[in-house]
């Protein structure tokens, strides 16, 4: 009930950064997943979400990744990008480590490249995430990632570093 509050609060134009950092210490994961969602719309609140990344429930540290990775340049030169490598590089849960890769793509912070780098190796699903991140990059390791994406032995991973070296 209080995360379909936060929703409907947000919705109704009501939301408040008291509201959310509230929400990020709120005891049920459900209500942490929502505030952070919610918080992608809330760059002053981008230190509270790193915090969250180290959240014990993965579907929080899933949208928080999400949220990083919406506030973008927003959080370009902070601790949000070293933050976000870490989970993409050592987390226990595929789903976060893709997550992590997607938002260090779309932040665009060469301090990011080398998690994603690294994620090249990662399972299918992250290989291909981690193959997408690399669109804002430039540079030989990035042409040497791509070009060994486009062998790799899944077909979506090679459709995703087609369509980056032929565009």
């Amino acid at each position: 009930m209080r995360a379909t509050a936060l929703g409907a609060l947000a919705r109704l134009g009501g939301l408040g950064e008291a509201d959310l950092r509230a929400a990020m210490d709120d005891a049920s994961p459900v209500v942490r997943r929502r505030a952070a969602e919610l918080t992608a719309g809330y760059p002053p609140l981008a230190g509270a979400l790193i915090d969250l990344l180290a959240d014990r429930d993965g579907r929080v540290v899933e949208a928080t990744c999400f949220a990083l990775g919406e506030l973008g340049e927003a959080v370009r030169d902070g601790p949000a990008v070293p933050a976000l490598s870490e989970v993409a590089t050592a987390h226990r849960d595929p789903l976060c480590r893709e997550a992590a890769v997607a938002a260090l793509g779309a932040i665009g912070d060469d301090r990011g490249l080398a998690a994603i780098l690294s994620a090249t190796g990662d399972r299918p699903a992250v290989r291909r995430r981690a193959v997408l991140a690399l669109a804002p990059f430039d540079g030989p390791e990035v042409d040497a990632a791509l070009q060994a994406a486009l062998a790799d032995r899944d077909w979506q991973v090679r459709q995703a570093a087609e369509d980056l070296t032929t565009s």
